[in-house]
């Protein structure tokens, strides 16, 4: 076990000390994660950008707003305008001049709203329009009250008192389309950090399979033989020292995500069970192309196209939840697909071991036929090499 442990510590101590690798491991999957979550952007209160000339009707909007739980930011027209359209904001409002002071002539005015294409914006929008429609009957009210010969500061008292002194029945506004459910309670940066997982440690764990070739050609492989190493021991080595680098990219990612983004990997033991049986599949795959391949730049790059379509069609670049549902069956042939279930499953919904067995089971399925095809396969190469 000693030379098992020896051979896969050298193979992490030279992915590590691999300059080229400083940027794809550690830098590049924290920029996918930052770029895909702006895109989706919002949080799950709801975000709405207001705009309009300083005034009471601004005030008041804003105050009814941050009252309903909505996060407000305000901005000019155009800042409301970029906000919706990149999806920072899920609704967007514009006071115009005209309407502030209709709003304090207590006389008829005219907001515009404009949602955004955001899963759940409608149900924000609507949201905003209880909001205001409360705005506008306070503002009626008082404008009676004054009719009536009541001072304002007199009014706005007794309409506080008339409000606190009974209790309105609430308004819940549920969103029942299906996609904004599955994503409901997900931060911002929740949506893309799980796929990107996915993504590099199959694409890294691919693209390093041609040390192995490199080892072979090299006479590393034949050296170690040499020792008194076992050849069992010996595939035994580069198949753990494949997952130690699989297992490294995937727990930086989680720890460096959660750290930068706050993002939520729900029960942290489940995740990191889920990552590893994962990444036992990504070293199992990285087994076979460096054996079967001869040529270590061709290895690279069948690495990396392998790794991007099958992410691709495994919902690490697109959420599964927006393919239709003959390409989210198809997706399903590969192990990405199985490991995005699980990890939505424990991140959004609270799962436990026994919710996402079926994942697991399938991702074990995986990782036992690569492993055991890699390691035949590395055997026949090293007794060629021989």
């Amino acid at each position: 076990m000693r030379a098992v442990l020896a051979i896969a510590a050298v193979e992490l101590r030279r992915f590590l000390k691999d300059r080229s690798n400083i940027f794809f491991t550690f830098i590049f999957p924290l920029l996918l994660v930052l770029l895909i979550g702006s895109q989706f952007g919002g949080s799950s209160r709801g975000q709405v950008a207001v705009a309009g000339p300083d005034s009471a009707l601004r005030t008041a909007v804003t105050t009814a707003l941050v009252a309903d739980g909505l996060d407000v930011t305000g901005t000019d027209e155009g800042g409301v305008r970029e906000q919706v359209a990149r999806g920072r904001s899920d609704v967007g409002i514009l006071i115009p001049v005209d309407a502030a002071a209709a709003f304090e002539d207590h006389t008829d005015l005219r907001l515009d709203v404009i949602p955004s294409s955001q899963a759940g914006s409608q149900a924000v929008a609507q949201r905003v329009r209880t909001a205001l429609g409360g705005v506008v009957t306070e503002q009626g009210q008082l404008a009676a009250l004054a009719a009536a010969g009541v001072e304002e500061s007199p009014a706005r008292s007794a309409l506080l008192a008339a409000a606190g002194s009974a209790t309105p029945p609430r308004l819940a506004v549920a969103d029942v389309d299906e996609v904004s459910q599955e994503f409901a309670g997900l931060g911002q940066f929740g949506v893309s950090a799980a796929p990107q997982l996915l993504l590099f440690v199959f694409l890294i764990s691919l693209a390093g399979s041609e040390s192995l070739i490199r080892a072979r050609r090299s006479g590393v492989m034949s050296r170690t033989l040499a020792a008194p190493v076992s050849t069992t021991q010996a595939i035994a080595g580069q198949g753990l020292g494949r997952l130690a680098i699989a297992t490294f990219q995937g727990g930086y990612i989680m720890a460096a995500t959660a750290l930068l983004f706050d993002v939520d990997w729900g029960n942290l033991a489940l995740s990191l069970l889920v990552m590893v049986v994962f990444a036992l599949v990504a070293a199992g795959a990285a087994m076979v192309v460096g054996s079967v391949m001869d040529n270590d730049s061709a290895a690279v790059g069948v690495g990396i196209g392998l790794g991007l379509v099958l992410a691709a069609l495994g919902g690490s670049m697109l959420p599964l939840e927006l393919f239709p549902d003959s390409l989210r069956t198809i997706a399903h042939v590969t192990p990405h697909a199985w490991a995005y279930e699980a990890f939505a499953e424990i991140q959004r919904h609270e799962a436990t071991l026994a919710d996402i067995l079926p994942q697991l089971g399938v991702l074990a399925g995986y990782a036992s036929v690569l492993l055991l095809a890699g390691a035949w396969l590395l055997r026949r190469s090293l007794a060629r090499a021989i």
